[in-house]
């Protein structure tokens, strides 16, 4: 696996030697840290959060592991606990045999806690403050899983960058959310201002196209969910059930201590005694929550012998609740006083997360169900862990339940939408004691067979190892350091040609001068130029002739496809062989050569890794469509379309984005000390993240998206007096001035 460390020095590479699998687990959203999670406090911090922690402590103990990392947001804010503003947190204890496994918390946009829904324009910035991590741990990752949409955006990128295999969990998907919204009547464009679900399922589609291996928890989730997608390769997908902590969640012991939580809910119930039909979810709409009020309301005989408790998160004030959850609690307020449920319902404001196997083993004790009425419920750990505490379950007939239920043998599905059958069914489970016996048995021993952590992280380590023993090509790497300065800069900038750095002769006469000017100035920096453009390597060394530019540090060429180096202009062998990665040019012109409004640009403009059309848009499908054809047919290219008029096929390791990034890796220059100037769309992913981005005054409308990020500025003059312009919002020859520091 050589073409993985290639951003190393070699001193640092022998730390992958003999260290076990470094598995690097990403979930961006909601509030993660390893003890007293705070499940349910908002629609981001739910099930996947306790998912993603307990996975990594699960892998750290397998003999095949030597470091798990779980990669999520740094986030300072008064509102939210300080332990989620720690740079990192252990989840191993010292006495562990095997690996280490900790929470590792990256800057990422604001300080402060962001719903997932608006993370996305600080992404990139997330991707190189991960990428300055790896650095500094001195080793890069074995293996990469992202988890959910946004996590799986920047495993993807980190995949492509340094070229190892990655793995993608959805959780919830953006397709199937959307096709749900607009089946209960929402309009489209009211649930893309509240939801940016044309970005998320875009993501979704890009990380289907590029991970290896797609892990699911239930074979609906791929025979149903996933088939909705242009990018639906089942191939690729495989179903790992999730496991559970069976010293946490286990049958009630007659002998144990009262929990905090009896008396808790002895405030609420008259007849505490009874059988406990008990619900735990975050208060979402999409948790159902209502429909079970209403069941047991309705229903006369079951409230004579039965208990409901609701768990629905923690709050202290409800109004002080982000919308959603306000909308849902006040709703379940209304119905439990509708029904006069007082002295027969719970619903306790407060509970720790060490309270919820206490809750399942109380409701068990009683001889009671737990009962999951969401809408749709792809994953179902509460499920898991009610069964694994010896009580049975009603849940809904959607992908989780379906395969617990089928394993396990330990309760029923049901209809989430028909109230009067869910009450029934209850009384029915109630009422039937040898039944319930034996749900009961079999939940008991269905969790410890199908559902453990330990065989989950056999399975999960099993195939990843598979994953990553597939033959890789060796990385034949020139050593370039004796003809580069690259390695002693302080900065550099990285201008496109045509349009940014060309354009204005007097302009660029300035900006040469400026340069050199400053290279020449007592204390002066050690100031680098590099070129990024979508023109070929003999067309840019062409311009650079005719135009008397100085020989750049470093030249990416056919939008970022190739990467040159100094006076000799010797080739970076290693990114050529990284972005050949699922790269078919034969089948990708085949798949075009009949869409309408595209023609082959001449002979001598195509590269090995850039295939290049002129677009009559007019005529042409839009660049969407072409896109999911591609997709359709397994193939795989990154689409670049500039200026109204050009599109580029690349490979999806390829981009003039990723290739900055590659060598601020490589030659160990943060991307903040790299100012990037550009006017069109294939310039744009260099621009977003952590460098220092520019764009001119005579910019391609497509840039436009890129106003109001903190560090792109926009300046107001054209070509080379715009790079000019923003060299001194920067203060880029001086002390720079880094936005948001």
């Amino acid at each position: 696996m050589e073409d993985q460390r290639n951003f190393m020095p070699d001193t640092e590479q022998k730390k992958l030697t003999d260290d076990g699998l470094y598995i690097m687990l990403i979930s961006i959203h909601g509030l993660v840290r390893g003890h007293n999670l705070e499940l349910g406090r908002d629609a981001d911090t739910g099930g996947q959060i306790k998912y993603v922690v307990e996975l990594a402590q699960a892998l750290a103990k397998h003999p095949g592991v030597g470091q798990v990392d779980l990669l999520t947001r740094q986030v300072f804010d008064a509102k939210v606990d300080d332990t989620y503003a720690e740079p990192t947190e252990i989840l191993t204890d010292s006495s562990a045999i095997h690996g280490c496994a900790r929470i590792v918390r990256v800057p990422c946009g604001p300080r402060r806690y962001l719903r997932k829904e608006v993370l996305w324009p600080y992404l990139d910035a997330f991707i190189d403050n991960v990428l300055q991590h790896i650095r500094r741990v001195g080793r890069i990752p074995d293996f990469i899983h992202g988890h959910y949409a946004d996590a799986g955006y920047v495993a993807t990128r980190l995949a492509q960058l340094l070229g190892v295999p990655m793995a993608f969990t959805g959780h919830s998907l953006g397709r199937v959310k959307q096709q749900r919204l607009l089946e209960k009547g929402l309009k489209k464009s009211s649930i893309e201002s509240q939801y940016n679900l044309t970005q998320r399922i875009e993501a979704e589609e890009v990380t289907l196209g590029n991970a290896n291996l797609m892990v699911t928890s239930t074979n609906q989730e791929v025979e149903e969910q996933y088939q909705i997608y242009e990018n639906y390769h089942p191939r690729r997908m495989t179903v790992i059930p999730p496991g559970v902590d069976l010293n946490r969640f286990r049958k009630p012991d007659v002998q144990e201590s009262v929990s905090p939580m009896e008396a808790v809910l002895s405030r609420f119930l008259n007849q505490p005694e009874k059988p406990v039909v008990l619900a735990i979810a975050r208060p979402d709409e999409r948790k159902n929550l209502a429909t079970l009020v209403r069941a047991f309301g309705e229903n006369k005989a079951l409230r004579e012998v039965a208990n409901l408790v609701i768990v629905a998160g923690n709050r202290d004030d409800i109004s002080e609740l982000d919308k959603g959850a306000r909308e849902v609690l006040t709703q379940l307020l209304l119905l439990f006083d509708k029904y006069d449920l007082y002295g027969c319902a719970a619903y306790p404001k407060h509970h720790k997360s060490e309270h919820i196997e206490d809750l399942f083993r109380m409701a068990a004790k009683s001889r009671g169900v737990f009962v999951n009425p969401a809408l749709t419920e792809p994953f179902g750990l509460t499920l898991i862990e009610a069964a694994a505490c010896g009580l049975p379950i009603i849940a809904t007939e959607d992908g989780g339940p379906r395969d617990i239920i089928g394993l396990c043998k330990n309760g029923v599905l049901i209809d989430p939408l028909d109230t009067d059958a869910l009450g029934n069914t209850i009384l029915d489970v109630l009422k039937n004691e040898r039944r319930w016996k034996q749900w009961s048995k079999n939940g008991l021993e269905g969790a410890h067979k199908h559902f453990s952590w330990e065989s989950h992280a056999n399975n999960y380590v099993r195939i990843v190892q598979r994953v990553i023993e597939k033959p890789r090509r060796a990385n034949h790497q020139i050593s370039t350091r004796k003809k580069s300065r690259l390695p002693i800069l302080d900065r550099i900038l990285v201008c496109d040609i045509d349009n940014t750095l060309l354009g204005d002769d007097k302009a660029l006469k300035t900006l040469l001068k400026t340069l050199k000017e400053g290279r020449k100035s007592k204390g002066s920096h050690k100031i680098g130029l590099a070129f990024a453009t979508g023109r070929k390597l003999e067309s840019a060394q062409d311009v650079i002739k005719s135009e008397n530019l100085p020989i750049p540090d470093f030249l990416i060429t056919s939008v970022g496809s190739e990467i040159h180096y100094g006076h000799g202009m010797l080739e970076d062998y290693a990114w050529k062989q990284h972005v050949d990665y699922r790269w078919k040019p034969k089948e990708l012109r085949k798949a075009l050569v009949d869409i309408p409004g595209l023609q082959m640009q001449a002979d001598d403009v195509q590269r090995e890794h850039k295939i290049s059309y002129f677009v009559d848009p007019e005529r042409a499908p839009t660049v969407r469509e072409i896109q999911a054809h591609l997709r359709h047919l397994d193939l795989h290219a990154k689409l670049v379309y500039s200026h109204g008029k050009f599109l580029d096929l690349l490979p999806v390791r390829a981009s003039k984005g990723l290739a900055i990034r590659y060598l601020s890796i490589k030659w160990g220059l943060p991307p903040e000390r790299i100012l990037v100037a550009g006017d069109s769309g294939n310039d744009e992913d260099m621009l977003r993240g952590n460098t220092l981005g520019l764009v001119v005054g005579n910019y391609s409308p497509e840039l436009a998206r890129l106003k109001g990020r903190e560090r792109v500025y926009f300046a107001k003059n054209y070509f080379a007096w715009g790079i000019l312009e923003g060299m001194t919002h920067y203060n880029f020859l001086g002390d720079i001035i880094i936005p948001g520091e």
